[in-house]
């Protein structure tokens, strides 16, 4: 019979354990708060977004909550349609593009990160320095090369007209194409890396009984490495497509007008419109919206894997 002592986590373990809650508390919890207290503050004709909630006048407390900069997100005031707002349209945009920049993120990837696995150990670190090399470059500088390498005088195109593949310069920059190009070559290192991660731990004799039981390489590769490989898929799913929901300077620097993101919305609600309230309700409703459906996904996640166990 173990004594209540033995049960108790000893005080290492509680460090170690409220570490990353501490973390969690002050660097989204806290955070997330603030956001929450300006997105309901009434700023009336004034300019401070943290204005008093509760009023005493004659005596008599009056509670000061503005609930309409989220009813102002899902609804116009001068049509009333519901749905039908350009806040609406920046969130279907930003997952619209948040959505493609993951998938072709997997797909650049995830040869990538199997030919990481699958090398020599001595040539692994080399490799790795070269997927984490573009980290050393400031993020703006290698946005702006972007607009250098697809301008209209851009390297692409003098490249196409040099060997005569195209006469006239292509529209590439300020368009659906330069958006997914940034965000993917921003976003490429985030989903290589949790997949080798996931990769090189992989047995990789099981590809060999895989054949000797008669899979081709493709069966092989599409019902052992990829369900093996289902941990790292998620994880660098969720590093690429959590960012690129809120994504601000690639859109600004190499999107085109009708590219609006919502975080370029809030920040023109914030810093153009001086309305913080309403960028702050955007932005709480912009992780509800990321927030809840991870946790739903993991859910019901491990209720699947509890039944298979």
């Amino acid at each position: 019979m173990k004594s209540l002592r033995e049960l108790l986590p000893r005080p290492g373990r509680r460090l170690v354990i409220g570490v990353p809650y501490a973390w969690l508390l002050v660097f989204f919890v806290l955070p997330f708060l603030i956001l929450l207290r300006i997105s309901v503050t009434d700023m009336g004709n004034g300019v401070d977004p943290f204005a008093p909630l509760v009023e005493t006048a004659s005596g008599a407390w009056k509670i000061m909550l503005r609930y309409g900069n989220y009813a102002s997100i899902f609804t116009d005031a001068g049509q009333g349609a519901f749905g039908r707002t350009i806040y609406v349209e920046a969130y279907a945009t930003s997952l619209r593009y948040a959505l493609l920049t993951t998938l072709l993120c997997l797909v650049i990837a995830y040869p990538f990160a199997y030919f990481l696995a699958r090398a020599r150990p001595s040539v692994r670190p080399a490799l790795l320095m070269l997927v984490m090399l573009p980290f050393w470059t400031s993020f703006l500088l290698r946005v702006y090369a972007w607009k250098g390498i697809l301008a209209d005088q851009g390297v692409v195109n003098n490249l196409l007209l040099a060997v005569g593949v195209i006469r006239e310069p292509l529209q590439m920059l300020y368009s659906d194409v330069s958006m997914l190009v940034g965000m993917t070559y921003v976003y490429l290192p985030f989903m290589i890396l949790p997949l080798y991660a996931n990769l090189v731990k992989m047995d990789f004799r099981l590809l060999e009984a895989a054949h000797d039981l008669g899979a081709s390489a493709w069966k092989a590769f599409w019902l052992v490495t990829v369900p093996l490989s289902k941990s790292g898929i998620i994880a660098g799913s969720m590093l690429v497509f959590i960012p690129a929901v809120g994504e601000f300077v690639i859109p600004s620097l190499l999107g085109g007008a009708e590219n609006v993101m919502i975080g370029r919305v809030v920040w023109d609600e914030m810093f153009s419109s001086n309305n913080w309230p309403r960028a702050a309700a955007l932005s709480v409703v912009m992780i509800v919206l990321i927030l809840v459906p991870l946790a739903l996904f993991y859910r019901f996640s491990d209720r699947r894997d509890a039944r298979s166990a």
